[in-house]
């Protein structure tokens, strides 16, 4: 399996940390093996693919008669510097806390005022036209405590998010492209409107710190779920910070990316289910296990619709992907209805089985 590893070396102490982790992990389940505990899940990504997977892994939350739960991480990148979320970070220093808003919102259970709250875009064109009102709660959140965590650890208390959401750095990093033609691209905006093939990104600064609690987090899940979503722009960020690769190919979780159903105009063109996943693997290296795909062909409609917008279903073949070193796992995953999206049940479903036995 060819690639290249751009690891950096741990945060110091983290190896400690690790042995102590897996030691505790070990005495439990030889002391305590009656004891039912939730499966925990790190989920990995941005856009609007986590927050997908983060409404069906909530709906699945909660202790009941027979099934312990989920204990729910999501991992959200910080390289975000479009709309409300980047007008934010430019006029105020914030960090981009419109993906982590969005995940938040997903997290919520049931009904839920405030969820319709934190969604509320103000209209208009100018002044607070297209800012969200979480975006703004967020962001005035962090400046009042001094502390973005908090801020985001408060949102999900007012939202009553079952699960909690961390930015994967709490550095202000720019994503960077090296195009097919060469040229470089700073600011992930800017890559969007550039319409052109990338080739691999980078951050800036490079290999920034991880926030407090992923690496733990990874290190101590049953599952770990990347994707789906933008794979350039919000799901290989997240694994561009410092010990985020190594801690994948450490842990003893599963590791599960996400197949996206259809390519995305401007950034997957042409990209087939392994491109995607050997786009992974060039730039942290082998550290996916498996990928889900989906097994249920939209109607021919639908795709002469998102094909009229540049968009195609992913091709897969499951041979090669086997040959590259990952496992695929087919399964229905589509939503009903005219639009080609995943169903967060059926995904949230597919993991949880996986997470609870293997593959």
């Amino acid at each position: 399996m060819m690639g290249m590893d751009l690891d950096s070396s741990l945060p110091e102490g983290w190896e400690d940390t690790r042995r102590r982790l897996e030691q505790e992990r070990e005495r439990n389940e030889i002391l305590q093996p009656q004891v039912e505990r939730p499966t925990r899940i790190v989920a990995i990504g941005g856009g609007t693919g986590l927050p997908m997977v983060l409404r069906g892994l909530a709906r699945r939350a909660l202790p009941r008669p027979g099934d312990p739960g989920v204990d729910i991480t999501a991992v959200v990148a910080m390289s975000d510097d479009g709309g409300s979320s980047g007008r934010l970070r430019r006029l105020h220093g914030a960090l981009p806390p419109g993906d982590i808003r969005n995940c938040l919102v997903a997290l919520a259970g049931g009904k839920n005022a405030m969820k319709d709250v934190f969604q509320f875009r103000f209209g208009g064109a100018r002044g607070l036209a297209g800012h969200a009102v979480g975006n703004l709660l967020i962001a005035a959140l962090a400046e009042l405590k001094g502390d973005f965590l908090e801020a985001v650890r408060m949102s999900g208390e007012l939202l009553g998010a079952r699960g909690q959401v961390l930015p994967s750095t709490l550095s202000s990093v720019q994503l960077v492209a090296q195009m097919h033609d060469d040229t470089e691209v700073v600011g992930e905006r800017n890559i969007c409107r550039a319409h052109g093939r990338v080739r691999r990104v980078s951050l800036s600064p490079r290999s920034p710190p991880p926030v407090e609690g992923l690496l733990e987090a990874i290190y101590t899940a049953d599952l770990v779920a990347i994707g789906p979503g933008s794979l350039y722009s919000s799901v290989l960020p997240n694994l561009l910070v410092d010990g985020v690769s190594q801690a994948l190919k450490e842990t003893r979780a599963l590791k599960v990316m996400v197949s996206n159903l259809m390519t995305q105009p401007g950034e997957t063109d042409g990209m087939t289910c392994l491109d995607h996943v050997q786009a992974v693997i060039d730039h942290v290296g082998p550290v996916l296990d498996a990928v889900l795909v989906n097994g249920t062909s939209p109607t021919d409609e639908s795709m002469k619709r998102y094909a009229r917008r540049g968009s195609f279903v992913v091709p897969v073949d499951r041979r090669d992907l086997i040959a590259a070193g990952v496992v695929p796992v087919q399964a229905d995953l589509l939503k009903e209805g005219s639009r080609i999206r995943h169903d967060s049940r059926k995904v949230a479903s597919c993991l949880l089985k996986m997470a609870r036995s293997g593959l």
